[in-house]
């Protein structure tokens, strides 16, 4: 600890994010370039000797979080971005994608704002591209054992990592034309600019990882062929099968998934197309669902130009500080936050009627009413009580020209064939079913991610990459010293 008094005398202070009127008009990311680093290392100061970090047991990586604040407060960027790549793969994606449970878990937050973990992390990131701290590490020597990928989401690209690096021979099969799952085409650019993506695929290259791209298993490569050609194979393909909406006039003209819509406001940022087929330009947009999926929908349909948008979410409007009784310390609380697309919604009134930014909260949906086009033209909501029952007389209708459905996931999307191909046995809730080892019934074959844990954050998706990494190197060799920093039954600190 640098500075023993650094979390009385200094507060909170986080980076600063650019002028809503500026940021809007681009796809760049939402922060102030080149404000973080003149902050950082007083927000590290503030990381106390607590002891007991508690930050570790909030992240599922096992971040050694005050160790690192430790050596920014001291400027030692090269020992700090030795110690944040000791345990994360990928901290340029968590730094600007997680929403930090760490911080939630943070001792300092037991009474005062937490230490900048999120930001301090992006920092120390940062900095290893700048100065080069992060060259290609290939194996001193090859095993001469294959293992196959499916899918080069965060799972997927940390366990292909970890494994190329132990010396085996990985392949990454990517149905996309490009590689990054949804950090490609579901996270906006102004959320993550994909240059960071870039420049880390380089360096996997460069280390020896090989990657197949517009190859979906099941399909273009099937899976007796995959088995028969590897050693072992990682299902890490996602949790992409979409939920429903399953009200009357679902059938509607204008109503998309937002994983239909946010992949072609992506293809538009690479240049693949001039403008969105989908575009929200001149429209009004009702997004269902209110969590990080439905925000990002907000922050793409006003920077394409709705005309309004309006968010519902099913929950009750939280309060800003933590129930203590409901959600005690260390948990991660449902406290209203504001996202940097509900920060842009509610300066700019995009939903003058919202009950805060953009949002309307406990508001769920009742059903559809269209034009003779056969397009939709109303939205028709009620609220709800905490047990989501309807309450009468608050029945009320937002005109609407485009829909979007950002409900969540069930589990990997089966239309490739790949999963009944492998014959894999699946849990009742849609996911890949697994047992301590992380192996599936099928021998060699693995299952990680969200497509056997379910939905989940960028952390666990990480996490679960590293694990199933020492699995596959321990069933292949005999023995691993691959780090796994979680189980395939571990699960989020809760009350």
């Amino acid at each position: 600890m640098a500075d023993p008094k650094g979390f009385m005398t200094t507060p909170r202070e986080e980076w600063p994010r650019r002028p809503v009127e500026e940021r809007v008009r681009d796809w760049d990311e939402v922060y102030v370039p080149g404000a973080l680093l003149p902050i950082i290392s007083k927000q590290a100061d503030r990381c106390m000797d607590c002891g007991v970090p508690f930050c570790h047991e909030a992240c599922p990586l096992g971040n050694l979080i005050p160790e690192w604040n430790d050596l920014v407060s001291r400027e030692d960027w090269r020992a700090a971005a030795d110690r944040l790549h000791a345990t994360n793969n990928f901290p340029e994606f968590t730094g600007r994608l997680c929403p930090a449970p760490c911080e939630a878990g943070c001792v300092l937050a037991i009474n005062q704002p937490a230490v900048t973990i999120k930001n301090v992390e992006c920092a120390i990131a940062d900095r290893v591209w700048e100065e080069g701290f992060a060259p290609p590490r290939p194996p001193d020597r090859l095993s001469g054992r294959t293992v196959a990928v499916i899918g080069s989401g965060p799972t997927g690209l940390a366990a292909a990592q970890q494994l190329t690096r132990a010396g085996h021979t990985v392949v990454v099969y990517e149905k996309d034309d490009r590689l990054g799952g949804l950090m490609r085409y579901g996270i906006p650019e102004f959320k993550m600019e994909k240059r960071h993506l870039e420049r880390r695929l380089e360096q996997m290259r460069a280390e020896g990882t090989k990657f197949r791209t517009s190859t979906a298993a099941g399909r273009d490569i099937g899976a007796a062929e995959l088995r028969s050609r590897y050693d072992a194979v990682v299902i890490a393909t996602g949790a992409t099968a979409w939920r429903e909406l399953t009200v009357p006039g679902r059938e509607l003209a204008g109503i998309q998934q937002a994983m239909e819509y946010l992949p072609l406001a992506n293809r538009v940022c690479e240049g693949d197309l001039e403008s969105s087929p989908m575009s929200a330009a001149g429209k009004h947009v009702v997004i269902v669902g209110g969590g990080d999926t439905g925000a990002d929908c907000l922050g793409t349909a006003v920077r394409e130009g709705a005309a309004s948008v309006t968010q519902l979410d099913i929950y009750a409007q939280p309060g800003g500080e933590r129930d203590d009784d409901a959600e005690p310390w260390p948990t991660y609380p449902k406290i209203y936050r504001l996202s940097a697309a509900h920060e842009e919604a509610g300066e700019l009134r995009t939903a003058p009627a919202a009950d805060a930014d953009a949002r309307l909260f406990a508001a769920s949906t009742l059903r559809f009413t269209g034009d003779g086009n056969g397009h939709v033209r109303s939205l028709h909501l009620v609220e709800v009580d905490a047990e989501r029952r309807p309450l009468s007389g608050t029945g009320r209708t937002l005109p609407v020209d485009l829909v979007l459905l950002a409900l969540g996931f069930s589990g990997p999307d089966r239309g490739d064939g790949l999963v009944d191909q492998l014959g894999l046995a699946m849990e009742p809730r849609g996911t890949v079913a697994r047992d301590a080892d992380f192996a599936t019934n099928v021998p060699g074959v693995f299952a990680a991610g969200d497509a056997a844990r379910g939905q989940s954050l960028i952390v666990w998706a990480i996490a679960e990459g590293r694990a199933v990494a020492a699995a596959v190197d321990r069933h292949l060799t005999g023995s691993s010293r691959l780090p796994a920093p979680i189980g395939p039954y571990d699960r989020p600190m809760v009350v």
